[in-house]
C-alpha cells in the first residue's frame, strides 16, 4: 500500500484544511468529553475526595515525569516530512520515522531511570508520600511504555486525522469499561490506577495499528535505514527536537505541577477537588490544543511556500473566533460551574469552584492566542516559544507561592491565570518581531 495514496481527492488548502482537520479531532475529543464525565462521576463517587485527591496526585506526577523526557516527536516529523512527503523521497521519509521512533523508546529508558531519582529526592516535597510512591513509579513507567508521538505525527503527516481520532478514542473507551468494573468489582484506588494504565497501553496499541494500516510501518522497514543521515537529510533537526522538548516540557509540567502544589500546600482533599475543576477547565485548554495541532500541518506548508507573512490573515481569524467562543464557554461556567461540579463528583466537590473559574480564565487567554505559537514553531522559532514558557512557568510558580498563603488552592489557580497572561502577552511580542524580521529580509532580498 503506498502511503502517500492516504490522501484522497483534491487536497483541502488554508482554512478548509484546518477546519477538515478540527473535524476529525473535534469528533475524537467530543467522545472523550462526553464519556469523561461518566468515568469521572465513577471515580469521584466511588473513591471520595481524599482518595480521589491522592489518585490525582498520582496521575499527575507520572505526567510530570513523562513530560520532562518525552520529546514531541510528532511535530519533528510535521516539521521535516512535509518536504519529503511533497518530495516523494521515500528514503528521507522512512529514516524520519525511524529516528523517532528510536528517540520516543530511548526517552522511555531514560525515563524510568529520571522518575526514580526525582521520585526518591522530591517526592515528598510533591506530595508523594512512601505510600503513594511505588504506584506513582509503576503508572509512570506503563505511561513512558505507551509514547505514541510519532505515530500520531505519521498519521497527521498524511492528514489521516479520522485514523487517529479513532485510535484516540480508545482512551476514554477503555477508562469507562475500566472504571465500571473497578466501582464493582474491586473499588479501590489500586483498581483505578490499573485501569488507566490498560487505557494507555491499548490506546498506544491503536495508532500503532492506524500507521500499520496506512502502510507506513512497511514504509519505515523498507525504507528506514541509515539513520544516522537524518541530522544532514534535515538541517537543524537536533535544535528542532531539544527546543521543541524544551518547550514541551514546560508547557506540559506546568498543567500538572499546580495540582502538585496544592497536594503538598493544602493536603490530598484540597487536591482532589483541585483536579475536579482542572478537569472541567480543561476543556477550554484542549480546545485550544485541538486547533493548534489542526492547523499546525497548513502553518508549516503556508510558511515553506511563502514566509511568515502567509500566515497573518489566518492569525487574525482564529483570534476572532477563539474569542468568541472563549467568552462563551466562560459565561457558560459562570453560570453553572457549580452545578456541573456537583453534578460530575458530589456536593463535597463544589469547594472548587473559585478554583475552576480562575482556571477557565486561564484556559479562555489561551484559546485567545491560540495560533502564536504553532506559527514560531512551524517557522523554525521554537527557541523564542521555549523562552516564552520558560517565563511564564517561573511567573506562575512566584505568583502561587506569593498567593497560595493567604488563597490556598484559589491562589494557585490565579497563578496559572497570571502565567497565561505572560504567555500571550510574550506569544504576540515574539511573534510580532518575527513577522516584521521575515518582512524586512523579504524586501531586501527584492531590492
Amino acid at each position: 500500500m503506498n502511503p502517500f495514496a492516504a490522501r484522497t481527492g483534491t487536497p483541502r488548502k488554508g482554512l478548509g484544511s484546518v477546519a477538515h482537520n478540527l473535524g476529525w479531532l473535534l469528533a475524537g475529543r467530543g467522545v472523550t468529553a462526553v464519556l469523561s464525565l461518566f468515568y469521572l462521576a465513577i471515580v469521584t463517587r466511588t473513591l471520595g475526595v481524599t482518595d480521589f485527591g491522592r489518585f490525582s496526585i498520582i496521575v499527575g506526577a507520572s505526567q510530570v515525569l513523562v513530560a520532562l523526557v518525552g520529546f514531541q516527536t510528532w511535530q519533528i516529523i510535521v516539521r521535516y516530512g512535509t518536504a519529503h512527503r511533497s518530495a516523494g523521497d521515500l528514503d528521507r521519509l522512512g529514516r524520519l520515522f525511524r529516528a523517532c521512533t528510536a528517540l520516543d523508546a530511548t526517552s522511555a529508558v531514560v525515563g524510568v531511570g529520571v522518575a526514580a531519582t526525582i521520585l526518591s529526592l522530591w517526592g515528598e516535597m510533591l506530595g508523594i508520600g512512601p505510600t503513594l510512591w511505588r504506584a506513582t513509579f509503576i503508572f509512570t513507567i506503563i505511561q513512558l511504555l505507551s509514547l505514541r508521538s510519532t505515530p500520531l505525527g505519521i498519521l497527521r503527516l498524511n492528514d489521516n486525522f479520522s485514523l487517529a481520532a479513532l485510535a484516540d478514542s480508545a482512551t476514554p473507551v477503555v477508562r469507562l469499561v475500566g472504571a465500571g468494573l473497578v466501582a464493582l468489582i474491586h473499588p479501590t484506588l489500586q483498581g483505578f490506577l490499573v485501569a488507566w494504565m490498560a487505557a494507555e497501553l491499548l490506546t498506544a496499541t491503536a495508532y500503532w495499528l492506524m500507521v500499520a494500516r496506512t502502510g507506513n510501518l512497511r514504509l519505515m522497514r523498507r525504507h528506514g535505514h541509515g539513520l544516522r543521515a537524518v541530522v544532514t537529510d534535515n538541517p537543524g533537526i537536533v535544535q528542532f527536537a531539544v527546543s521543541t522538548n524544551a518547550n514541551a516540557t514546560f508547557t506540559l509540567s506546568s498543567k500538572q505541577f499546580p495540582l502538585l502544589l496544592v497536594g503538598g500546600v493544602a493536603g490530598t482533599t484540597a487536591a482532589g477537588e483541585f483536579r475536579l475543576a482542572v478537569q472541567l477547565a480543561q476543556a477550554m485548554t484542549k480546545l485550544s490544543q485541538l486547533l493548534a495541532r489542526a492547523a499546525f500541518p497548513e502553518i508549516v506548508r503556508s510558511i515553506d511556500a511563502g514566509g511568515l507573512r502567509k500566515v497573518g490573515r489566518f492569525l487574525v481569524r482564529s483570534v476572532s473566533v477563539a474569542t468568541l467562543v472563549a467568552a462563551l464557554v466562560f459565561g457558560l461556567l459562570l453560570l453553572g460551574g457549580q452545578h456541573v461540579l456537583a453534578l460530575v463528583g458530589g456536593s463535597e466537590f463544589t469547594n472548587a469552584y473559585s478554583s475552576l473559574l480562575w482556571l477557565t480564565a486561564a484556559g479562555c487567554i489561551d484559546l485567545c492566542t491560540v495560533g502564536f505559537e504553532p506559527v514560531l514553531m512551524a517557522a523554525n522559532r521554537a527557541g523564542s516559544a521555549f523562552f516564552v514558557r520558560l517565563a511564564a512557568t517561573g511567573t506562575m510558580f512566584a505568583a502561587a507561592f506569593l498567593l497560595s498563603p493567604s488563597m490556598g488552592a484559589n491562589g494557585i489557580a490565579a497563578g496559572v491565570l497570571i502565567a497565561s497572561v505572560v504567555t500571550a502577552v510574550l506569544l504576540a511580542l515574539m511573534l510580532g518581531l518575527a513577522i516584521r524580521r521575515d518582512r524586512l529580509r523579504t524586501e531586501g532580498a527584492v531590492a
